[in-house]
């Protein structure tokens, strides 16, 4: 039994929805269902009353919410505990990062923050966005650094967390360019023509952006999904060997951009197909029982001074 299907069990019972809760642990549906039916297999009994709606818990399930909420809680208490004892006479500072954001934006923010901040002791940890949060969460870092769109909000109580934002991010759709510098490919596409796309997997953030660009756009985009991964390093390279277009960061590409490796897959009368993105750091807010470490409280200040890194 995984501690996962308990979280997500938890939300379901406060929800009362299958998909609501999917939205919340940032998973698909079906895959947040999968999980649910597994914690029934593991518990030989059934926990949902799927009869109902809003779903309701049976009997049981109203048992082992009650349970999963206490052994929850004192999971967390225990990393906790063992946190402490890890990071005892260190000041090393916990990044969570989701893996676009440690290729492309942690690097440089990291040599921005040493040449103003001063030395920086830190330990970057890469996830998906939602495991990222849950560090978070689960007192297991310091800082998560995560991108932020008001259509596409992290569900953490304002009244335990602050934030911060660190800067801009766009994302736009680029391909490889032929030997003229032009475009393999150029958006929109066509109904009988359709464009190779490389995409992210289904639950993924930018996953989530992408096609949120894609509904708003005024103009039909005509897309053939032939290739898909949650890394937009991975997309990045598929685009490289002229696999497709890619809706990727302007971090991650610049480089390419500069040498012209990868060009803009909308041509300039073509606009609405990027959208811009807040790159922001969380944190537990400060209590009795959770006092940040030294350095990490000395960067927290410093990230929220007045022009702070400007």
């Amino acid at each position: 039994m995984e501690t996962k299907w308990l979280e997500d069990f938890v939300s379901l019972a406060e929800t009362r929805s299958f998909s609501r809760s999917a939205q919340l642990r940032h998973v698909t549906q079906p895959a947040f269902s999968r999980r649910i039916q597994a914690l029934e297999g593991w518990a030989g009994t059934d926990l949902v009353d799927r009869s109902s709606y809003p779903t309701r818990l049976t009997p049981a399930g109203e048992t082992l919410y009650a349970q999963s909420l206490e052994m929850l809680q004192a999971l967390q208490s225990t990393r906790a505990m063992l946190r402490g004892h890890h990071a005892a006479g260190q000041d090393v500072i916990e990044f969570a990062v989701p893996h676009t954001l440690a290729f492309t934006f942690f690097p440089a923010w990291v040599s921005s923050l040493r040449e103003k901040f001063g030395p920086l002791r830190s330990r970057l940890i890469a996830l998906n966005v939602h495991d990222a949060v849950m560090r978070l969460v689960e007192g297991s870092c310091d800082v998560l650094i995560a991108y932020h769109h008001s259509s596409l909000p992290f569900q953490l109580a304002a009244d335990r967390y602050e934030m911060v934002s660190l800067g801009q991010e766009v994302i736009a759709p680029y391909v490889r360019a032929d030997s003229d510098g032009e475009p393999l490919f150029t958006l929109p596409g066509r109904p009988g023509q359709l464009l190779p796309y490389l995409g992210y997997a289904p639950g993924a953030y930018l996953g989530q952006t992408v096609d949120m660009i894609l509904k708003q756009s005024s103009t039909p985009i005509h897309l053939d999904r032939v290739y898909e991964t949650d890394m937009s390093e991975g997309l990045k390279a598929m685009a490289l060997e002229g696999h497709g277009i890619a809706f990727l960061p302007y971090s991650a590409v610049k480089r390419e951009l500069r040498t012209k490796r990868l060009v803009s897959a909308a041509p300039p009368g073509l606009a609405g197909l990027e959208m811009v993105l807040d790159v922001r750091a969380y944190r537990e807010k400060p209590s009795g029982h959770a006092v940040p470490k030294s350095t990490a409280q000395a960067l927290w200040a410093y990230l929220t001074a007045p022009k702070a890194g400007k």
